[in-house]
């Protein structure tokens, strides 16, 4: 590990932990692109539009642990 690298997942690690509440093991778990989503800002997640309550019933009807 160059020290160049060192440096950056030591910050980026920080980051996670503080914003993220992320341990070490779940920092080093995760992917680039999960570590980007994970601190993306909400409004560019909200291109997804949430599951309606019909959904949402729908999923629990079809999961349930009868």
């Amino acid at each position: 590990m160059t020290a160049r690298f060192g440096d950056a997942a030591l910050r980026w690690a920080g980051l996670a932990a503080q914003a993220l509440g992320w341990r070490p093991a779940e920092f080093w778990a995760a992917t680039p692109a999960e570590l980007a989503t994970a601190l993306s800002p909400p409004d560019e997640l909200t291109a997804i539009p949430p599951p309606s309550r019909e959904a949402i019933a729908r999923m629990m009807e079809r999961d349930a642990d009868d």
